[in-house]
């Protein structure tokens, strides 16, 4: 069974959301660096269940107040993400940004559902 492995969340202002994530919740963060946009790996917790993400900058406008949410998203692991992707396709979605690799993660690539929800899918790399 494909699982949901990690979630994104997109902010305007990453070190302010940053800042809430751990006030509230206690989430660690850790930068990846200029190479990879300054991605935050999010630590939420140690043993299962649950996942963990990352924190980026957001790409599009801030939902509007009564507005439903517009970014975070959820990253499917697959073992096969090029016959994922052709299952997608086939079942109506369309591609959000091409397949790429990650140095040290793996494969990954954003879809839009049929409803235009973004997701993402990851073949991550085997030890």
């Amino acid at each position: 069974m494909n699982r949901v492995v990690h979630f994104e969340i997109h902010a305007h202002d990453v070190n302010r959301a940053q800042k809430f994530y751990e006030t509230v919740f206690g989430w660690t963060f850790q930068d990846m660096g200029a190479e990879l946009g300054h991605y935050k790996v999010i630590t939420t917790g140690e043993g299962s269940p649950g996942i963990n993400g990352g924190l980026m900058a957001r790409n599009a406008p801030e939902p509007a107040q009564g507005q439903g949410p517009n970014a975070f998203v959820c990253i499917i692991g697959v073992d096969d993400i090029d016959r994922y992707i052709d299952k997608a396709e086939a079942a109506g979605a369309k591609p959000q940004t091409d397949k790429m690799d990650v140095p040290g993660i793996g494969f990954l690539c954003y879809y839009k559902d049929p409803e235009g929800n973004v997701f993402g899918m990851i073949q991550p790399v085997m030890p």
